[in-house]
């Protein structure tokens, strides 16, 4: 079984950007720890700041016949892209968005969430927490 982590713009800095929101773990530091905590899961991690490039990664993952599930954090464009949306909602395999913090106590242009309607669900707000829960849930409905 194989799950694909994809992270949108900015996400890189995670460790040193805005430690107060995000934490001060980088994905360097987790992906070792997650994928020996889900060593059953093949978990393949990708991130990127341009829009085309996690919409080709979406498209990639759902063609992959292994792939049992998107963990997606598409970072700002979840509240800008229509086009990711549209990716989103155009391929079977299901996607989990996940958000490290909790864009509904941020500004308010952070409250409005195009992928809503598109994923099978969506975790929030709770840190590096959030994507754990998203592998776990995938893993026990396999």
């Amino acid at each position: 079984m194989k799950i694909f982590v994809i992270n949108g713009p900015n996400l890189n800095l995670t460790g040193t950007r805005e430690p107060h929101i995000y934490g001060t773990e980088t994905f360097d530091t987790w992906l070792p720890n997650i994928q020996a905590q889900f060593s059953n899961i093949e978990i393949t991690y990708y991130q990127s700041n341009v829009e085309g490039e996690i919409i080709n990664m979406l498209h990639i993952a759902a063609q992959d016949t292994n792939c049992a599930g998107i963990v997606l954090n598409a970072g700002a464009y979840t509240h800008t892209s229509i086009a990711i949306a549209d990716a989103v909602a155009g391929i079977s395999t299901p996607v989990i968005a996940v958000h490290m913090s909790n864009p509904l106590s941020r500004e308010p242009e952070r409250h409005t969430d195009l992928l809503l309607g598109k994923c099978l669900g969506v975790i929030s707000g709770l840190g590096m927490k959030s994507y754990e829960l998203a592998i776990a849930y995938f893993q026990k409905t396999q």
